[in-house]
């Protein structure tokens, strides 16, 4: 099984589900970004890595626009040199549009991610050979006055069908890659990473969202996700 299989039956299998009010637009990135994320995944996925970074879904300005976690615009372009088509979702929020390469905002927490990456790693290749950032859910879910709807806050039916697939999909990728550690950014994701992977032979850590919405993230990211590295064992850098 290779990450582009898993990646087509997770496309797939949350393709299918059904959501209703408050959420009115679900974005798939998977399907109208494949190309970029394709590139990402045959690129920078290796097996026997130290950690998977697991974030919670894409934002509206990160993979939403290029398909690639936490994917802000500048950081995939010109630091890991991918860039290709991205069509647009069938359902198309009017104050959310994507714009692919061409978006115009920054997405903050991908910012921080990518730029923390490359001022201790220097090259995409350098920091992959150790890690792989993936996102539990792979769908944005937007109200209709296009305020973004995280996963978490779905209708708990919707919520166990939706976690059900990702689930198993995160089962898959970290049995293929094979992580000593799967890192949550943000509590979310440690939490479903949990769950999720409770009989698999990993470690588990978490690091601090970086969310413009956190004071914490705020006031120095990079320096508190440095110090929760370093208290999980493993150096940088």
């Amino acid at each position: 099984m290779s990450l582009a299989t898993i990646t087509n039956r997770l496309s797939k299998g949350v393709g299918a589900l059904q959501f209703a009010p408050p959420v009115t637009h679900v974005y798939n990135p998977l399907d109208y970004a494949r190309a970029c994320h394709s590139e990402y995944l045959r690129r920078f996925g290796q097996m026997g890595i130290e950690a998977l970074l697991l974030g919670m879904n894409p934002g509206p300005f990160g993979m939403s626009q290029t398909g690639v976690p936490f994917g802000e615009v500048a950081a995939v372009r010109d630091w890991m040199g991918i860039r290709g088509k991205v069509g647009r979702p069938e359902n198309e929020h009017p104050k959310r549009p994507i714009k692919g390469f061409d978006c115009p905002r920054s997405e903050v927490s991908g910012r921080r991610v990518w730029s923390w990456a490359k001022d201790h790693f220097g090259t995409p290749e350098a920091f992959f050979q150790r890690f792989f950032v993936w996102n539990f859910c792979p769908l944005v879910f937007l109200q209709e006055t296009g305020r973004n709807h995280t996963p978490d806050k779905l209708p708990a039916a919707e919520r166990e069908a939706l976690f059900a697939v990702c689930d198993k999909a995160l089962q898959e990728v970290v049995a293929l890659l094979k992580p000593e550690r799967v890192i949550g950014i943000g509590a979310f994701a440690e939490a479903r990473a949990r769950l999720a992977l409770g009989d698999a032979d990993v470690q588990f850590g978490r690091v601090l969202h970086p969310s413009p919405a956190s004071p914490l993230a705020n006031k120095g990211w990079a320096e508190a996700a440095d110090r929760q590295f370093a208290e999980m064992g493993l150096p940088l850098p």
